[in-house]
């Protein structure tokens, strides 16, 4: 009897995941949609809203019909007032805080400026912990309501104990953030950057049924990052992020922010460019953050013809191009989506992507991949960071809140 009643708990905790996830992926829902994307029946999908309604995890609404005639059409969401997340995204040049609800509504967002001692692992670790509690006391938000601090960075990330081992801003100087965070009762999670953006890319081309066996989303700026999304056998989506700005480009090449000589970064990052431009040793200690005016100024001189200018960016093309080759000759053909302020001068980056493409056997042999552009790498991190998150929350709250569920029934 005992093994029965786990075995039912269990079902009915997945089947309650995929209720939640569905209301997560689409939006507001009602019972016919939520069977449809979940091909759970009418009464499975019935009995889970109820029992959700009940325990405060999911609300429902009532949507006019459009004739404003009839009875009005009961929808589902996610329960604003359920707990609150956190997101905190780490990039070279700011550190941005954002307090959503469990509906996913943005209800407060600033950014911190990085200073002059934005390098150094204390003096960040100590304006976070300022900035946290910042963001919660300006909405009268107690930390306990918070289910999770989703922390996002552009580096190498120990997800299993939410550590970051290297990142363009703290070089080899680690951060705990389990233990920098250890008097918050919040689920901590920590993600590459270009992971959260290739699987917000992922789920939006999926929701226009325009989504490939594997991509590949490439982020261009101040670091380069590379996120491969791959279907499973089951048909889920598997998102990896390999250190691409960090494989080897060239031998003794350019001086790269890793320390190393010749990464792919050193070629294509903001500073290789501006490096190249200027016609400045490749041994040059690599500045910290290239201001987005500097880099527009270096592509105005390019689209003017100007040679070291013109050159430095198809030669950042060039890298680009050649390390897409590796990835596909790795892997297979795929859609490669480019995004990150690096987008804005693809005009000068094109011809070297092109010819470093074509240098490959797979795009002799295949083609050229089908490359696009996604400009609002931003926009992606948050929805990435909100999709991640949200899927541990809500297996947390299916896991934890059964028995108060249980309990209100019973009473």
């Amino acid at each position: 009897m005992r093994v029965m009643k786990s075995s039912t708990e269990m079902v009915r905790q997945q089947n309650s995941g995929l209720v939640l996830s569905a209301l997560r992926r689409f939006g507001a829902l009602s019972h016919t949609d939520m069977a449809d994307h979940t091909h759970l029946s009418s009464a499975t999908v019935s009995a889970i809203t109820t029992e959700l309604d009940r325990a405060g995890i999911i609300e429902r609404m009532e949507q006019q019909a459009a004739t404003g005639r009839g009875r009005p059409r009961v929808l589902f969401r996610p329960s604003r007032g359920c707990g609150y997340l956190i997101l905190v995204r780490i990039s070279s040049d700011v550190v941005q805080y954002s307090l959503v609800d469990y509906a996913g509504t943005l209800m407060d967002r600033f950014d911190e400026a990085r200073g002059a001692s934005a390098t150094d692992v204390t003096v960040f670790s100590r304006g976070m912990l300022e900035a946290l509690d910042r963001l919660i006391g300006r909405s009268s938000i107690s930390r306990d309501a918070v289910l999770a601090i989703s922390i996002s960075s552009k580096g190498l990330v120990d997800t299993a104990y939410q550590r970051l081992v290297w990142s363009p801003v703290f070089g080899d100087q680690e951060i705990d953030f389990q233990w920098l965070l250890r008097d918050w009762s919040a689920r901590i999670i920590l993600n590459n950057e270009t992971r959260l953006t290739a699987q917000a890319v992922a789920r939006c081309l999926e929701k226009k049924q325009d989504l490939k066996q594997s991509l590949a989303v490439l982020s261009l700026g101040h670091s380069i990052g590379l996120g491969i999304v791959q279907r499973s056998s089951v048909g889920a989506l598997e998102v990896t992020a390999p250190n691409f700005g960090h494989m080897l480009h060239v031998a003794n090449g350019g001086l790269c922010r890793c320390g190393a000589r010749g990464c792919i970064e050193a070629s294509t990052g903001f500073y290789g460019i501006l490096r190249t431009a200027f016609e400045v040793p490749a041994d040059t200690i690599p500045a910290k953050f290239v201001p987005l005016a500097e880099m527009d100024r270096i592509a105005m001189s390019a689209r003017q013809g100007k040679r070291m200018a013109t050159y430095a960016f198809r030669q950042a093309g060039l890298a680009l191009g050649q390390g897409i080759s590796r990835v596909l000759s790795l892997h297979e053909t795929m859609p490669v989506v480019l995004t990150g302020p690096g987008t804005r001068y693809y005009d000068l980056l094109q011809a070297g992507m092109v010819e470093g493409l074509a240098q490959s056997q797979p795009v002799r042999r295949e083609g050229m991949p089908d490359i696009s552009l996604m400009d609002d790498e931003a926009g992606l991190v948050f929805e990435g960071h909100k999709q991640r998150a949200f899927d541990d929350v809500d297996q947390d709250i299916l896991t934890l809140r059964p028995s108060a569920s249980a309990a209100m029934k019973a009473g």
